[in-house]
């Protein structure tokens, strides 16, 4: 192999700060944009950067609790997907909008 080629390792530093990178753009998705669609797809997003952060840092310290705690968000994300993508089919049908600035339930 030659000298010049170098094989670049991946290490914990870089998926913390993919992690983070994800997690920022699951946030500003959540405060940007205003389709419920996208503003649970990007709940699910900042869910998947906290799980990256949680295997990186059990396996960092060589440990198993993070992937145990993996599981329970990923449970908590099934469940949070499946509630709110069906009160969203609720809210469509009866305010024929997704727009969460054109829906308020407070009002007749």
């Amino acid at each position: 192999m030659p000298e010049s080629l170098h094989i670049f390792q991946i290490t914990e530093t870089h998926y913390i700060v993919l992690s983070v990178i994800l997690f920022c753009i699951g946030t500003a998705g959540v405060l940007i944009r205003r389709n419920a669609l996208v503003i649970f797809l990007c709940i699910e997003i900042m869910l998947n950067a906290v799980n990256l952060a949680l295997v990186t840092f059990s396996r960092h310290m060589d440990q198993n609790r993070g992937e145990v705690f993996v599981f329970f968000v990923m449970a908590v994300a099934a469940a949070e997907s499946a509630i709110g993508l069906s009160l969203l089919i609720v809210l469509h049908r009866q305010k024929k909008t997704v727009d969460v600035d054109e829906i308020n339930t407070l009002k007749g």
